[in-house]
């Protein structure tokens, strides 16, 4: 058994509106073996788009409070949502490599007791399970092998970019989930719409309308059984998004949309539920016909 520990965390959307994805991470990592060690008085990251371009050094500040959190312990900070990767990612290799910035966040955080030292790394969890696991160390919790299931790969564009930040895969031609897949049995499917943006950071209802739209149908052409991801912020986008534009746009838009470590979960042997298929809006017919068959 591996004995690594890492402190999570799980941001604000999926432990307020999405909980049974962080139940899908801590059940399907511990069947792993790697053991998450808790910390409490985490923030919002902070947002990686608004809060950052309405005053860096305050979003700066908030993430630098948070790392300093997981630094008291001593382990890894890692992640599940893409967004707070990169917000968590920038702002701590930023104040390792400028230390003019550091001393000035530092002198912010002293007046609530608290000190970023710069000790510890920020990953998102699926690289660690790439990277310090390994593709086959992650097959060998399958009990259920997800065959002849064809996911959609969405990256969503902060998993990936800038890469000198991230630091996750190469950024035009990735990998990662599309190994995660194959690991747990299934068939990954990369289609021309896979590194598209889901367009929540746009300030206009248009294009990310019409951007989901365009995912959503080149997902179809390509007959997946679903679409895979690891942000909620993603999933938020196109699961209730899709509904509220297939009305829109008298549109049949039926794409399930999984997370990642709720395939996993069910490749390990986890019921539909125990994973929270059952609260998706766009419900996964074939694949929980797939696991309950």
């Amino acid at each position: 058994m591996i004995d690594m520990k890492y402190t999570p965390f799980f941001g604000c959307m999926m432990t307020t509106k999405y909980p049974w994805f962080e139940a899908a991470v801590r059940r399907t990592l511990d069947k792993i073996g790697l053991e998450l060690v808790d910390v409490d008085g985490f923030t919002c990251c902070p947002d990686p788009i608004y809060f950052q371009a309405s005053d860096k050094i305050d979003w700066y500040t908030v993430a630098a409070r948070n790392i300093s959190l997981a630094e008291d312990l001593g382990y890894d900070l890692i992640t599940t949502c893409s967004g707070c990767t990169a917000t968590l990612s920038e702002a701590n290799l930023a104040l390792k490599e400028d230390p003019e910035l550091k001393d000035r966040i530092n002198a912010r955080l002293r007046k609530i007791g608290r000190e970023y030292k710069g000790t510890i790394e920020v990953r998102h969890a699926v690289t660690v399970l790439r990277d310090d696991y390994g593709l086959d160390k992650v097959a060998e919790t399958v009990t259920r092998p997800l065959e002849g299931l064809r996911v959609a790969v969405h990256y969503g564009c902060h998993l990936l970019k800038p890469s000198r930040v991230m630091r996750v895969d190469d950024p035009n031609h990735p990998t990662i989930l599309e190994n995660l897949l194959k690991a747990i049995g299934a068939e990954p499917i990369h289609h021309e719409k896979t590194l598209l943006c889901c367009g929540r950071a746009c300030m206009t209802n248009e294009i990310p309308e019409n951007m989901v739209i365009d995912i959503l149908e080149a997902i179809k052409e390509n007959d997946a059984d679903c679409m895979g991801l690891i942000c909620p912020t993603c999933f938020d986008e196109f699961d209730l998004g899709q509904i509220i534009l297939g009305r829109k746009f008298k549109k049949k838009l039926d794409v399930p949309v999984v997370y990642y470590f709720q395939l996993l979960g069910l490749a390990q042997g986890l019921s539909p539920e125990e994973v929270g298929l059952h609260m998706h809006k766009v419900k996964a017919k074939s694949l929980i016909d797939m696991v309950t068959a």
